[in-house]
């Protein structure tokens, strides 16, 4: 390989790590969080139960399948403006207010621009087949 080729090719690969920028990333907090099967039939929407202070703005905790997903509520695209994302009717995506960006329920990934990160998603649990643990 020719220097120049070599030399264009690191460039691009300094770009392309460089465009996740620290400031970009969701902040990481501490995170544990019970609700029994219980409270949360009786508490969710749309299979989607939003947990105000936890995380860095609320959980959403989605029953999804034979279980459950928890998710951070800040939106991926400009974390550090901390607009929330909101579950919408259907049940299936939630919508960052401030952009429009969407993302799946089930797994967190982006489903329209300007998302192009998924939601941080927190580790869930069972605890006695009653008790749904979210944690990180």
């Amino acid at each position: 390989m020719s220097r120049g080729l070599v030399r264009l090719a690191s460039m691009f690969l300094v770009m392309f790590v460089g465009c996740g920028k620290e400031s970009e990333n969701i902040p990481n907090v501490f995170v544990q969080y019970s609700v029994t099967v219980q409270e949360f039939n009786i508490k969710a929407v749309n299979r989607v139960l939003l947990v105000p202070g936890h995380g860095v703005k609320g959980l959403m905790i989605v029953a999804a399948g034979s279980g459950y997903v928890a998710f951070d509520r800040c939106s991926s695209v400009n974390p550090q403006s901390a607009c929330a994302v909101e579950p919408d009717d259907n049940g299936i995506t939630a919508t960052d207010q401030c952009t429009g960006a969407k993302y799946l329920l089930t797994d967190g990934t982006p489903q329209k621009a300007p998302a192009v990160r998924s939601l941080k998603m927190y580790t869930t649990s069972f605890r006695g087949g009653q008790v749904i643990n979210v944690s990180n």
